[in-house]
């Protein structure tokens, strides 16, 4: 992605500014949920019309969602947890600067712009979830272009010019072509799967890894030879404890 080879630049200067926080003690949590508070302001200012302040909110929010990863592994408190609250609350920020918008556009009887955010903030949502529910299904679904990272660029870029309309045409547009290509993404990749192999994707495992348990019955005697909570717990140890992605 573009933002990440740009990101790449970054990594320094966010580093030092870690090393600066991390030894204050300051919970990787609290960071997390202070750009939540940070982007539930910018929707606050974006609805009243202020999309200059709105974009030094988001810079700010994004400051944070940088920072909270960084911070939590020089305290050694990284944790699976936090990746789960921060890709959360990632969400509910999103939401909030779009239906910021919607209520301004709505507010200043611009229904054609309000329908846009509500086009990009579908899209927005939809990017995500289509993302996580097909690596449910299959190994990854790394494809399209518009992640959150280039949707915040652009949103930020637009508040800070006062060209949040040119903005929104390209979020409601750009988005969902995205959940689109995941969709086909998927579909190629699940479309020779036997249903009730992927039927037992509750076990854990991917259907491309239930086909091929399926030719390992010394694996599946070596399973059924260890104790039902052994079988239960997640591998966890297997799993990078990321925040902040």
């Amino acid at each position: 992605m573009l933002t990440r080879t740009i990101g790449r630049f970054f990594v320094w200067p966010i580093d030092r500014l870690a090393a600066l926080l991390a030894p204050t003690g300051i919970p990787p949590n609290v960071i997390t949920w202070s750009a939540l508070i940070l982007n539930l302001w910018g929707g606050i200012l974006f609805a009243a019309g202020r999309f200059a302040a709105a974009g030094g909110m988001m810079l700010l929010a994004g400051l944070c969602d940088l920072l909270d990863g960084p911070v939590a592994r020089r305290q050694n408190r990284a944790s699976l947890f936090g990746a789960f609250l921060d890709s959360i609350l990632d969400r509910y920020a999103d939401l909030i600067l779009f239906l910021g918008l919607l209520v301004y556009y709505s507010h200043v009887n611009r229904f054609g712009y309000a329908m846009l955010a509500g086009a990009a903030m579908a899209g927005s949502v939809m990017v995500s979830y289509a993302k996580a529910r097909a690596e449910s299904l299959v190994p990854t679904s790394e494809v399209g272009f518009w992640e959150r990272p280039e949707r915040l660029v652009l949103m930020i870029l637009g508040a800070l010019t006062n060209r949040m309309d040119v903005v929104l045409w390209i979020l409601a547009i750009g988005p969902n072509i995205t959940v689109i290509h995941r969709i086909l993404h998927t579909w190629k990749e699940t479309k020779d799967v036997d249903p009730s192999v992927a039927s037992t994707k509750r076990d854990g495992q991917t259907p491309r890894e239930n086909i091929s348990s399926l030719s390992k019955p010394a694996s599946a005697s070596l399973r059924s030879s260890v104790g039902p909570q052994e079988q239960q717990r997640p591998n966890v140890l297997t799993r990078t404890a990321r925040r902040g992605g």
